[in-house]
């Protein structure tokens, strides 16, 4: 009987034990959640940008070009070809470019890639393609040959060339209120570290009057 007790008393020692070294041990499993990949699983629309005025232009951008670019491939025959192709890569390459970042915009992606002045790269994209697409219009409609395809191709050339360029004007007055942001921002900290340096300095100053300077009060510094 007694060796049975001492047996039961070994059992609530061992499972003690082995319980406080379980909970001091470093190797204990985490409650921590681990951290998912931002791959491409919560892609959504952002019905804000679409229904705004740079989401519009946006789409109506690309919708114009698109027509255009249509309108200039159903030419069969031409002579000269130079404005023909000439609008035809101003067309297609706006197309592209802005079909881009109309889906990086409206998805949300370019959040994902701060490293890009996503402003600053919109207005370089309108202002381009408002430049070249007013050029490839105004090339086509001096050497057309008076056919539908060709005459459509120069309305939705130039309808093309007005979205842009209201876009363009947005787009700057973006970028100009991003960087007197930016410029607000930099005086802020700057200001703010500046006052933690002054402070640091006046607390050193204050630290070092308060030291004993000569023989006999460093003494009695010493003994209280």
């Amino acid at each position: 009987m007694r060796g049975g007790e001492e047996l039961d008393g070994f059992e609530g020692e061992a499972s003690s034990t082995s319980m406080i070294s379980g909970a001091s041990s470093p190797y204990q499993p985490t409650t921590e959640p681990v951290s998912q990949r931002r791959g491409l699983a919560g892609l959504r629309c952002d019905p804000d940008y679409l229904r705004g005025t740079l989401g519009r232009l946006k789409v109506a951008q690309v919708i114009l070009a698109l027509i255009a670019f249509i309108c200039i491939e159903t030419i069969m025959e031409c002579s000269p070809c130079e404005g023909l192709y000439f609008f035809e890569f101003v067309s297609c390459s706006a197309l592209v470019v802005t079909g881009v970042l109309l889906i990086l915009f409206s998805l949300n992606l370019h959040m994902r890639i701060p490293q890009i002045n996503w402003n600053l790269t919109d207005l370089v994209n309108t202002g381009l393609s408002t430049f070249f697409f007013f050029i490839a219009s105004i090339v086509l409609a001096a050497l057309n040959h008076k056919t539908g395809a060709e005459i459509a191709a120069v309305i939705f050339g130039f309808s093309a060339t007005a979205a842009y360029a209201a876009s363009t004007l947005l787009a700057v007055r973006q970028w100009r209120a991003s960087v007197r942001q930016q410029s607000a921002s930099d005086y802020v900290r700057a200001r703010t570290e500046s006052r933690d340096a002054d402070g640091r300095a006046e607390i050193q100053r204050l630290d070092t009057q308060k030291l004993p300077t000569s023989p006999l009060s460093l003494n009695r510094w010493q003994l209280a």
